[in-house]
């Protein structure tokens, strides 16, 4: 018999969490029970949320604080922001044997000031964050089975570890690093906005938050903890808005030691790996659409090395990755209800 674990998704109108309710039917295991919103609370999910249509037809948005139904094991937090630690903590202590992914970055970094001087705000529970398990599952599945709190990475921070993640175990990663990352609208969420405006974005490439990303102290603090504290590195980072609405795409330049194959590196490192697939040329974000898969090529001339990646920020950059690390969570093969080929086109 296949057990049912019934889960909650907060936040589940926003893009995050529709993509984690388009994803879930196909999951074996993970049932949602409950679904918040604050704004459609009361409203059926196949009303809002159309393209759902079928597969929901009881399920109705509540309040956050409405209490969850009885023997619902685990949470999804897809709230943004400075909402998820105080939910969090709400919820913990309503619920503390339930498990939890937080999709923020409400506790991805472990240093409080780092916190502050990113997201301008005081942590309000730093002890907490330091409870969860960063959730790249690629370099840190271990921690994350032996936890019940997963901090789900941020989408651009997912394209550029996995970029760089094997030179940073094998202590080569030294000197300047660079990245350009392009992402798609979907990564500022449901909320219109005047940079996300399709007119204004269709036929426009350009560059934003220069060195100064919210994504960039955590790549660097994930790709330091993975070197062992013994890496001596300057990361910039360029974020770039592209003409379309799902993927990042990431270009990670490094100069390594010589006599070093990067491509047998990341061939022995990926090998093993589920959701990472090796190109022998450069990878292309509609080969990810819709999946929880990236694509990685590795180019390199004497010691400049280039590392492409491809993901869809809404799958393996945030839902996707989600039921990968709930999975983890609960014992489950972490492929399960997320092995589905891309799109061409």
């Amino acid at each position: 018999m296949t057990k049912t674990i019934d889960v909650a998704i907060f936040g589940a109108a926003g893009y995050g969490g529709q993509e984690l309710l388009r994803l879930l039917p196909a999951h074996p295991h993970f049932r949602p029970v409950a679904v918040t919103s604050q704004r459609y609370a009361g409203k059926g999910v196949e009303e809002i949320l159309p393209q759902l249509e079928g597969f929901f037809p009881d399920l109705r948005f509540t309040r956050p604080e409405a209490p969850l139904p009885e023997g619902c094991a685990a949470a999804f937090l897809a709230t943004p922001h400075g909402v998820s630690q105080q939910l969090f903590a709400t919820l913990h202590e309503r619920c503390p044997e339930m498990d939890v992914v937080d999709l923020s970055g409400d506790h991805r970094l472990k240093d409080k000031e780092v916190f502050y001087s990113v997201y301008g705000a005081e942590h309000r529970f730093p002890d907490k964050a330091k409870d969860f398990a960063y959730g790249l599952p690629e370099t840190n599945r271990e921690a994350i089975r032996q936890t019940a709190f997963v901090a789900n990475p941020g989408c651009f921070a997912t394209g550029a570890i996995l970029a760089l993640a094997p030179l940073a175990e094998q202590g080569l990663l030294e000197g300047d690093v660079t990245l350009a990352q392009t992402t798609g609208s979907s990564g500022s969420g449901a909320e219109p906005k005047s940079g996300t405006h399709h007119p204004e974005r269709a036929q426009d490439m350009r560059a934003y938050k220069v060195l100064s990303h919210q994504h960039q102290p955590e790549i660097v603090q994930e790709l330091s903890r993975l070197g062992l504290a013994r890496l001596e590195f300057d990361l910039a980072m360029v974020p770039q808005s592209g003409p379309f609405s799902r993927g990042i795409f990431t270009v990670a330049h490094a100069r390594l030691p010589a006599d070093v194959d990067a491509a047998e590196i990341y061939a022995r490192r990926y090998g093993p790996e589920p959701f990472v697939r090796l190109r022998r040329d450069t990878p292309s974000l509609r080969h990810v659409a819709r999946t929880n898969f990236c694509d990685v090529s590795v180019h390199q001339r004497g010691r400049r090395v280039v590392v492409l990646t491809a993901i869809d920020n809404l799958g393996k950059g945030m839902a996707g990755q989600a039921i990968q690390n709930m999975n983890i969570l609960f014992g489950l093969d972490e492929t399960t209800g997320l092995l589905a080929p891309g799109a061409n086109p």
